[in-house]
């Protein structure tokens, strides 16, 4: 199914707006901006919860991490920020922490405490409602911190500020973040079919130029499960993080990519997805959001170009991937890529420079 970013309502994991609206109260707005209330709202409701829990690849990977690792759980205090529905506190109780902090803004968490308590766990699981930022942990250092942060194409509206901050404020020197490793990639893809349909829709609307619009497509990426048929060129790796070093400042990158084509075929538009690691299990324990995988419900993020690409087998398409927060609305993504087809046919050499924005 192909999503729209801009039919969702400020909801890194594709609830609708029809969903939250009924929750829009919940959250007082004494000093959080109108977006940030609208992103903590999106976590309400138990159906955005139900889809994450139901991502088998996303939700098995963590109990895989946390359960085949006990040695590393045993006795420790944890903070599990973003919790949710205390899913990751609860493997981290099993796992055999001495104590579990969870952490959540949203209403959720009402819910949460009611699932903790007839799990048996309540003594042993700390729920905080309120900004990671702003409450105050009954311990005043974690040893291991546990967060699902991602959102589409990583960045979008995710918590890792969220947790950069966990981490700088609670972590113990030699502590642990669960997962701790996440990288970008990129590919071309032949996606005309639907391009047609979404972007040529604009050219006759009941016998109107809707030609305007374009524009606006254009610069709208799609959440959308794309076949591994459909990539034309090899995956590139383009950005990686590591969260024991990273900074808030980091996220805003700009990075070379170079992508190899595999046949002769055309380029309708570039895909994102990317990978996450859990590196300090005694087995690394990984996933990947690709399309050459199990599906997720994180998919891949297109991106269409403005012209189509005609490539042929070995040629590469090298370009910069540049993504920065929105300045006004932090949990949005203005990204620009820069691209050049250099081929020893002329007519088929091509460059261009594509904006997009997330929100």
């Amino acid at each position: 199914m192909k999503i729209n970013l801009a039919t969702l309502h400020q909801s890194s994991k594709g609830h609708t707006m029809s969903d939250q609206t009924s929750d829009a109260a919940r959250v007082a707005p004494s000093e959080v901006d109108h977006a940030e209330i609208h992103y903590f709202n999106s976590y309400n409701h138990h159906g955005i919860h139900e889809e994450m829990l139901k991502d088998e690849v996303r939700t098995k990977s963590y109990q895989n991490a946390i359960y085949q690792n006990k040695h590393l759980f045993k006795d420790k205090v944890v903070l599990d920020v973003g919790c949710g529905t205390a899913i990751l506190s609860m493997f981290a109780v099993k796992a055999g922490a001495k104590h579990v902090i969870g952490v959540d803004m949203s209403t959720i968490i009402e819910k949460a405490r009611e699932i903790v308590k007839v799990n048996g766990m309540a003594d042993q699981i700390t729920l905080l409602q309120g900004k990671m930022e702003e409450v105050k942990l009954p311990f005043p250092k974690v040893d291991i911190i546990l967060s699902e942060w991602m959102g589409y194409f990583l960045l979008y509206e995710s918590m890792l500020d969220t947790v950069l901050y966990a981490r700088d404020q609670y972590l113990e020197p030699n502590g642990l973040i669960f997962p701790d490793r996440a990288t970008i990639f990129l590919a071309g893809i032949e996606d005309g079919e639907y391009k047609d349909e979404k972007i040529g829709f604009w050219d006759n609307v009941y016998g109107f130029d809707y030609s305007p619009l374009k524009h606006t497509a254009l610069t709208e990426p799609l959440v959308d499960t794309v076949d591994l048929k459909a990539c034309v060129t090899e995956p590139a790796k383009v950005f990686e993080i590591n969260l024991y070093t990273v900074t808030a400042a980091d996220l805003a990158f700009k990075e070379p990519f170079t992508l190899d084509c595999r046949r002769n075929d055309f380029i309708h538009a570039l895909i994102a997805w990317f990978d996450i690691e859990f590196t300090a299990c005694h087995k690394p324990i990984k996933f990947s959001t690709g399309p050459h995988t199990k599906y997720t419900h994180w998919k891949q993020t297109v991106f269409y170009l403005r012209e189509v690409l005609t490539v042929e087998e070995n040629e590469q398409v090298q370009g910069v991937l540049s993504s920065k927060p929105n300045a006004t609305k932090k949990r949005d993504l203005d990204i620009e890529i820069v691209y050049r087809l250099d081929s020893d046919n002329p007519i088929r050499t091509a460059e261009g420079r594509c904006e997009y924005k997330m929100c």
